[in-house]
């Protein structure tokens, strides 16, 4: 008698993380329009969080499931996380603002801008860490270029609040300018780990 052996079957975990960075792409650009003025986009960046954790919780199932992956697991599943911290940064700003009934203003939308920028560099980069790691490691360092653009709009912001005299709106918006700048660190801390993750396996 003849036995077959079966080796299990293997989940594509790569493409739910793909799914995962599309999504927070998605999140990131309406997070932009928010700041742009489209306040409705709000709830636009709530779906995409909430969207974003099922995928998340799916590609830890994958994870156990998986026999053998293409990158290694633990770089996967801290990509995952760390692009979940970045979603979730811009739907906390977009609930702080309407908690403190202040309306985005020039800045946070350049902020904004630059955070969209990086996610889709990011996303660059997962499509990229098995088909070209150069690509890979060039879109993570484009994307910690959209962080420290936002860091000279954060410092300009800062000083401009220095006029104002309603001390109320001088810490709400200084809190506002802060957090969204911690986005752009998450932003950073997804290049890093793309990076670790390609000299791992180099």
């Amino acid at each position: 008698m003849t036995k077959h052996w079966f080796l299990p079957q293997s989940p594509d975990v790569m493409a739910t993380l793909l799914s995962q960075a599309d999504v927070t792409v998605a999140g990131s650009e309406a997070f932009a329009a928010w700041a742009s003025g489209d306040l409705a986009q709000e709830q636009q960046v709530r779906d995409c969080e909430h969207q974003a954790d099922q995928i998340r919780r799916q590609l830890a199932v994958e994870l156990r499931q998986a026999f053998s992956t293409p990158v290694d697991q633990e770089d996967l599943f801290t990509l995952s996380e760390r692009l979940d911290a970045v979603l979730n940064g811009v739907k906390n700003v977009a609930r702080e603002a309407e908690g403190v009934a202040l309306a985005p203003d020039a800045p946070i939308a350049g902020m904004a801008a630059e955070i969209a920028a990086g996610v889709r560099h990011l996303r660059s980069a997962v499509e990229h860490l098995t088909t070209g790691k150069d690509v890979a490691t060039q879109e993570a360092d484009e994307a910690m270029a959209c962080e420290r653009r936002m860091e000279k709009i954060y410092r300009t912001a800062m000083q401009a609040l220095l006029a104002l005299e309603d001390l109320r709106e001088v810490t709400a918006r200084s809190e506002l300018y802060r957090r969204t700048l911690d986005i752009g660190e998450r932003i950073t801390r997804v290049a890093d780990r793309v990076w670790y993750a390609v000299v791992k396996e180099t």
